[in-house]
């Protein structure tokens, strides 16, 4: 077998220097491994390198640093960046593909805002758990490559231990960063990031006229496709600040995501979200609304004439709600074995979902058990008016060519039979933290192929006890 090894590059430390400040990881006295991601070693061909991912160690060719971006966070715009985040570089695969490997919990940095710069085990080992699952489910997502136990007690509301994730994203480039050119730079620093990103994410548009509005297309584009896909999982991020929105169509940031048990579109699991903005149902909205941010920033590169620039950037801006409507119809149909488009198919849709609400049904399990005709288990099965809901949905599925097995087919490839159940991730962590690994090890093995529908995911499957209700998470540190 090859033997991996660190291949860095650091674009991002050629930018000019307002968007970085030189920062070293802070050594920590005890790292131990708690989990190594093998699979994705692999992609990028990452060493197993215990102190580099304590931060104790520098890899030869990265430059380490801090990058300063800025954010509005539940609406308000404030000075932001990474206060306890140090990127080392940027992984080159042999495949030329770039990735950063950022380590998160790696101590104070000129950002830091008051903070110890430290993070503790609990947090980083469900970013790990979280993260998975979602590639797994074929979300784009950043990813965890390590979490290391750092021998030192972080102090919180109590004594807790500290840790030390190594994440690997295509990018930490976000809204947020867009936002801090704009407001603390020059409209050069902005051009500059603009152009490397196009550079970075988007090379097939750097020669072509106007490329900065189609940056902001394309980005437009990814997000209503990401988005689309939170949506049809039910997928609850939690705290959709602009400076957790990356530029690359990466989910990224996970401190108090859920998963939805019971469907209701006005679910909030986030502690400090008492307002309900970052619900569920407002997750496109507040998407369009991060967006909207996002072109108010690259305004001086669309036109000289601020009139015609805010004009180009509104009918860019407008296009996000038909593109993410247009991806989540699509993906419902698949979740209810559709193959071709007809006029009623959004009623028939929203129809179900009501139902859904109005019975408290799980929204997984739903189309988890619309997939394998399996009847029972729901309140919602043995309602009136879902039965008459299920023979419109079975005469829709008559009148399209595909046959009864295309169809399960179909869905199951878009329904997951198992999803990260909140309740399975806080009974893993609380093991882990006892140092017990073996829950953990199991529910990412169930996770590890959420479409497979096999016996051994059945369990994983159980909808939650009665307590989980109520769950509440929180922005972990």
């Amino acid at each position: 077998m090859e033997k991996k090894s660190w291949n860095f590059d650091n674009s991002y430390a050629k930018l000019p220097q307002i968007f970085y400040t030189k920062q070293h990881p802070t050594a920590v006295r005890a790292p131990k491994l708690i989990t190594f991601n093998d699979s994705l070693a692999d992609l990028i061909g990452a060493p197993l390198q215990l102190e580099v991912f304590a931060g104790n160690e520098v890899p030869k060719g990265a430059q380490p640093l801090a990058q300063a971006y800025a954010g509005h966070q539940f609406g308000h715009f404030t000075m932001l960046g990474d206060g306890r985040a140090i990127l080392l570089g940027e992984q080159i695969t042999d495949s030329q593909d770039r990735f950063d490997i950022q380590l998160k919990g790696s101590g104070r940095t000129p950002y830091s805002r008051g903070g110890d710069g430290r993070a503790t085990l609990g947090p980083m080992l469900r970013e790990y758990i979280i993260s998975e699952a979602m590639h797994k489910l074929g979300i784009p997502t950043t990813r965890s490559l390590a979490v290391v136990a750092t021998g030192e007690v972080v102090r919180r509301e109590k004594d807790l231990m500290g840790a030390v994730l190594t994440r690997v994203a295509k990018s930490h480039i976000r809204v947020g960063t867009f936002e801090f050119a704009a407001h603390f730079g020059s409209v050069e620093d902005v051009r500059s990031l603009a152009d490397y990103t196009i550079a970075r994410h988007f090379p097939e548009t750097a020669t072509l006229e106007n490329k900065y509005l189609l940056l902001l297309r394309q980005v437009i584009e990814r997000q209503a496709a990401l988005i689309a896909k939170w949506q049809l999982v039910g997928f609850i991020h939690g705290v959709m600040n602009t400076d957790n929105m990356a530029i690359s169509g990466q989910t990224m940031d996970y401190g108090p995501c859920a998963f939805m048990d019971v469907y209701h579109p006005d679910t909030v699991f986030s502690s400090i979200d008492i307002h309900g903005r970052y619900a569920y149902k407002n997750q496109p909205g507040i998407a369009a609304w991060n967006l909207a941010r996002f072109a108010e920033t690259l305004l001086p590169l669309f036109h000289e004439n601020i009139h015609k620039a805010v004009q180009l950037a509104q009918e860019e801006a407008e296009s996000f709600e038909s593109l993410y409507q247009n991806h989540w119809l699509a993906g419902m149909r698949a979740k209810l074995g559709l193959f071709d488009e007809r006029p009623d198919d959004k009623l028939l849709i929203l129809d179900l979902l009501e139902l859904m609400q109005q019975y408290e049904a799980d929204y997984t399990n739903t189309f988890r058990c619309l997939t394998i005709d399996k009847r029972d288990g729901l309140f919602l099965f043995s309602a009136p008016d879902y039965q008459y809901w299920y023979e419109r949905w079975r005469v829709r599925l008559k009148k399209q060519s595909q046959s009864t097995d295309e169809s399960k087919a179909l869905m199951k490839s878009h329904n997951p039979a198992v999803i990260p159940r909140n309740h399975r991730v806080e009974e893993a962590l609380s093991a882990a933290l006892e140092g017990d690994l073996s829950k953990m090890h199991q529910l990412l093995n169930a996770l590890d192929n959420p479409y497979a529908y096999a016996p051994e995911q059945e369990e994983f499957s159980q909808l939650p006890p009665p307590e989980f209700c109520h769950y509440k998470t929180f922005c972990g540190t």
